[in-house]
């Protein structure tokens, strides 16, 4: 029963009329189709059309089964602009991609060249020096393009530096991967880099800031790239010339925005100058292998026991406590900065004595350590505690209101004067000298700001 069902319906889907000769067979239309696959997947720009035509029988049924007849000249037409135009997409997304690694190459290398984060540790100094010479508004547009400028002008020094100092750095684990040892780039590159930077970086400062600022980023690109990097190699005075160079920038943005270098300016230099020593002596205990491969004079390579080398981080550490009470006596800080300040000092001082009585690289780390911490509280405790120009005048308003008390001998002595002072003038009276006579004010009333009349001698 079943076979008989099942022959019923393959009558009804095959229909008598049905005849396999009356179709191509399936390897007729497969074979054509993959022979045109095979064709457009081959051709290429260079490649002209092929001018022999494929058998007839084979394109036969093709022409029968797709209908293309007349239209495989269009087919071939067509499949060949669409290879040139992938390859023209590839091509230029392969120079794309060359033309990106490039700039990323390139990028790397100056910011290694820059020694970025360095630099922007500098524009942080410089960038808190200007807004303390600000006064109560600070100029947005004058803090960044100091900022740029100082950038400009760091990164351009420490390329420098790196330019003359090539064999030097092949020679240190530490910095043997830099851009110029590591063949990455050239010295010639890079001194056209440092050229083009440093001269952008003080024009920027000339046009934007003033004269001055401009001045004291070139002189100290000037200091720390053909004074302090040769001194690496002569003599551990170098240590303190860097410092003085660390110290210059702060100051720089307190003349971009001022005009004038006065007392209050020289506080934030003060205190970059001192830490710096604490923070080399460290750094330099800590890599003396290193600088000593590299051929670098430095303190802790003449000081085997280290003593030296944490006295004088210790003595610089101390230097750092008055600065907090200088801020507040000269009206640039409030009094909150000054107790931040002495224990964020004391806080310090405790590692480098830590460090001096026991000289060892754990020591020594804690010390490097807490002088990386160091330097970020004390810019932000200045900057937050810092008294404006209506502060200030506010301040001194108030003490010309309220005079300081006096001792009870000036206070007779004063009173005495005032007395005798009187008595002179009663006598002179007395003896048939005349006063001097009133002078009415009130014609002046309303013109304050004209000069006090005189008196007029008597006829």
């Amino acid at each position: 029963m079943w076979r008989s069902s099942i022959t019923s319906s393959s009558k009804k889907l095959f229909p008598p009329s049905f005849s396999s000769s009356a179709y191509p067979r399936a390897d007729e239309v497969i074979r054509p189709l993959l022979s045109c696959f095979q064709f457009l997947s081959t051709a290429s720009p260079s490649s002209s059309i092929p001018t022999s035509q494929p058998p007839t029988s084979a394109l036969d049924p093709l022409k029968l089964g797709l209908g293309l007849g007349g239209k495989s000249d269009g087919v071939r037409a067509f499949a060949s602009s669409s290879a040139t135009a992938f390859d023209l997409s590839s091509l230029t997304s392969s120079k794309a991609r060359d033309a990106v690694d490039l700039a990323r190459h390139y990028g790397r290398c100056y910011w290694e060249l820059s020694k970025a984060r360095l630099s922007m540790l500098v524009v942080a100094t410089s960038g808190t020096g200007f807004i303390l010479g600000s006064g109560t508004v600070v100029d947005i547009a004058g803090l960044c393009y100091t900022c740029g400028g100082t950038m400009m002008v760091a990164a351009a020094a420490n390329s420098l530096n790196q330019v003359f100092e090539i064999n030097n750095d092949a020679k240190m684990k530490r910095t043997r991967q830099r851009p110029l040892p590591s063949g990455r780039i050239s010295a010639p590159h890079a001194i056209t880099w440092a050229s083009s930077v440093g001269i952008a970086g003080t024009a920027l400062l000339a046009c934007k800031a003033n004269m001055l600022a401009a001045g004291l980023a070139a002189s100290n690109l000037v200091l720390y790239a053909f004074a302090y990097t040769p001194l690496k190699q002569i003599h551990p005075v170098n240590t303190w010339v860097g410092a003085i160079v660390g110290a210059i920038p702060p100051l720089l943005g307190w003349v971009a925005a001022s005009g004038e270098i006065s007392l209050n300016s020289m506080i934030l230099p003060a205190a970059l100058y001192f830490w710096q020593i604490p923070h080399f002596m460290a750094l330099a205990y800590l890599c003396r292998d290193d600088y000593a491969a590299g051929g670098y004079k430095m303190v802790s390579l003449l000081d085997a026991s280290g003593r030296r080398t944490s006295l004088i981080a210790l003595r610089n550490c101390l230097y750092l406590i008055p600065l907090g009470f200088f801020a507040y006596d000269w009206g640039l800080a409030s009094g909150w900065f000054c107790v931040e300040s002495s224990l964020l000092t004391l806080a310090i001082s405790a590692t480098a004595f830590s460090f001096y009585r026991d000289r060892t690289m754990q020591k020594a780390r804690r010390m490097f350590h807490a002088s990386l911490l160091y330097l970020p509280v004390f810019m932000s405790g200045i900057l937050f505690h810092r008294l404006s120009d209506d502060q200030q005048h506010l301040a001194e308003n108030n003490s010309e209101r309220f005079p300081e008390l006096l001792s009870p001998s000036r206070m007779a002595s004063e009173e005495n004067g005032n007395g005798s002072e009187g008595k002179n003038q009663t006598r002179q009276i007395a003896g048939g000298s005349r006063a001097r006579p009133p002078v009415a004010y009130a014609s002046y009333a309303p013109f304050p700001f004209l000069p006090a009349p005189s008196y007029i001698a008597p006829q």
